[in-house]
């Protein structure tokens, strides 16, 4: 049931206090982190900016594509700190062959994207390589892998129009947001590639997590409106016209993010706690920032982006039943604060009205996802405040034993730290219905059902709240009987518990690194895993297909690489469909 926050704003704070970081035991919940949308300190928001605001130049050094389109094309990135080479092999591929699975062997597109320039030899080694993309091997010089797809539908309707010298229909191309769409993008060491420390401490314009990855994307999305341009002129160079400014900034690239994703960010726990930390230490900045007041201004400028929001959440074309009334849920709760604020602005700027205020009232009122959102608002009405975040998103990862420490100590900080774990009765079947697997045939994570699936013997370690429920068993019977021993006694009788105690020791240090849910419960939704981790990458527009997978869109509503070097506000977020303007 929506609720009118008429209540909201009459009190008064004369010693407002300043929020503290919201508790674990909230924010890590598994439907809250499946309720998240990017933020000033997502990927893609961070790496725009610095590129604009350092003005990349980016250009194409080969522009080898015949007049359907395929060959190759090399663009010459001259970032800040060194030179970069985006290296795209078009192909045609045979529309029965067009597959976005992982199982996929054949793309529309495959790119790399390679340290400093490239010469003739190594264009020829990429060639014969990057297409293969799993099937090829590459060397430390490239940094990321891609391959895309196109929409056929989209690409050839605007190749279409704008070979006949009109603009596409935007109202076409809402209902998909891209002309292609991406499946991968590899880096980190995978097939030979650069690793992690080198891209960190060698390439500092790519030294934020997946900071190249992003950009990888970001160059597709380029190269996909090029692309579209260069065949209307071909077609008809007489009478074709290019895309229209504001369409570019429309489109962006497509993406489809199924179970490959969710084990990182159970075996990365003490990044995803940064990611989070971050976020929330940019929540409760700008919560304390209203302290003395939020004034009229500002409030109107809540009010614009949340008018943004609800447009953003109509123009969602979804079959997903559960995101689709989702999205009508969160458009109708907005359109009561957005009715709050147009009502109660002026009166609130005068009676110091404050952020924890609507903080509170959206957390006793209205459901998570509009939560979410107000908080990403908020967020995004300070970037002086909260966008010096940005270059503390990564950090060192090691999971380091404490042999010294007693058991007696362990067994309290499981308790206390691991509290929702011993919560869980595995004793049910269905807290343990279902087990992740990989794939003999890509070696992809897969979800299959306790004793029905085959593959139980080979299950993935990412059940963290089971292995830490038998961990405590042991630790709690090792203790009757050894009071006083420590860790390194316990591990010498139980060594293949070692890994699951370095983690309880190595996590207790951090609040958010842990994901509060069980991840072999029958009905567990993996889709809040990818939607978390997307929502830090800064995608947009989620669509999910299943449980298990989603569809969304990435760099929508951007700037382009010709804005680079302008001035740039930062507002594109939420991306919704264009108004067209003069050129």
């Amino acid at each position: 049931m929506q609720k009118d926050p008429q209540s909201l704003g009459q009190q008064t704070h004369s010693n407002p206090q300043i929020l503290p970081l919201r508790p674990a035991s909230q924010v890590m919940q598994l439907e809250r982190l499946g309720s998240l949308h990017q933020s000033r300190l997502s990927f893609m928001r961070t790496l725009i900016r610095r590129m604009v605001a350092e003005n990349w130049q980016i250009t194409s050094s080969v522009f080898d594509l015949d007049e359907q389109g395929y060959g190759t094309v090399v663009y010459q990135i001259d970032a800040t700190f060194g030179i970069f080479s985006y290296v795209l092999f078009s192909h045609y591929l045979d529309p029965d062959n067009r597959n976005d699975r992982v199982i996929a062997n054949q793309w529309d597109l495959t790119m790399a994207l390679c340290e400093g320039t490239v010469d003739a030899e190594q264009l020829e080694f990429l060639r014969a390589n990057v297409p293969k993309q799993e099937a090829g091997r590459v060397d430390s010089r490239v940094l990321v892998l891609s391959r895309a797809n196109r929409s056929a539908r989209t690409f050839d309707y605007v190749v279409d129009e704008l070979t006949l010298g009109r603009q596409p229909d935007v109202d076409v191309i809402a209902e998909v947001g891209y002309l292609y769409r991406t499946t991968a993008a590899y880096g980190s060491g995978k097939l030979g590639m650069a690793d992690w420390e080198k891209v960190r401490t060698k390439h500092r314009d790519f030294a934020r997590p997946f900071a190249a990855e992003m950009f990888t994307c970001y160059m597709l999305r380029h190269f996909s409106m090029q692309q579209a341009d260069y065949l209307a002129a071909q077609r008809a160079p007489d009478t074709a016209v290019p895309l229209h400014q504001d369409i570019k900034r429309y489109i962006g690239i497509g993406n489809s993010t199924g179970l490959g994703m969710a084990p990182f960010l159970i075996n990365h726990p003490l990044l995803i706690n940064q990611w989070i930390e971050m976020r929330e230490t940019a929540l409760a900045t700008v919560v304390a920032a209203s302290e003395t007041g939020v004034d009229k201004a500002t409030l109107e400028r809540l009010d614009k982006a949340t008018l943004r929001v609800i447009q953003h959440l109509g123009e969602i074309i979804t079959a997903d039943e559960r995101q689709s009334n989702s999205n009508v849920v969160v458009r109708g709760e907005l359109q009561l604060l957005h009715r709050w604020l147009q009502e109660q602005g002026a009166a609130l700027a005068k009676a110091h009205f404050v952020w924890a205020d609507l903080v509170q009232y959206a957390e006793q009122q209205w459901g998570i996802e509009t939560q979410e959102v107000i908080n990403t608002l908020l967020i995004e009405l300070y970037p002086e405040l909260v966008d010096g975040l940005e270059e503390q998103m990564g950090v060192e990862e090691s999971h380091q034993v404490t042999p010294e420490m007693s058991v007696a100590q362990l067994l309290e900080i499981t308790e206390d730290k691991y509290d929702w774990a011993l919560a869980i009765d595995f004793e049910r079947f269905e807290s343990m219905g279902v087990f992740w697997y990989r794939s003999q045939e890509k070696m992809e994570p897969r979800l299959g059902q306790t004793n029905f699936d085959m593959g139980m013997e080979k299950e993935m370690p990412l059940a963290i709240g089971r292995r830490v429920r038998e961990c405590y068993n042991l630790l709690h019977d090792y203790h009757q009987a050894h009071p006083r021993q420590n860790v390194a006694h316990f591990i010498l009788n139980n060594p293949h518990y070692s890994g699951i105690v370095a983690r309880i020791q190595t996590m207790a240090e951090s609040q958010y690194g842990e994901i509060r849910g069980n991840l072999i419960d029958a009905d567990v939704l993996p889709i809040h895993l990818l939607r978390c981790k997307l929502s830090f990458f800064g995608v947009s527009k989620f669509d999910p297909r299943s449980r298990l997978w989603v569809r969304n869109t990435m760099f929508q509503g951007a700037p382009l690489i010709s804005d680079f070097g302008k001035p740039f506000v930062d507002d594109w977020q939420f991306p919704i469909k264009p108004v067209l303007t003069a050129r």
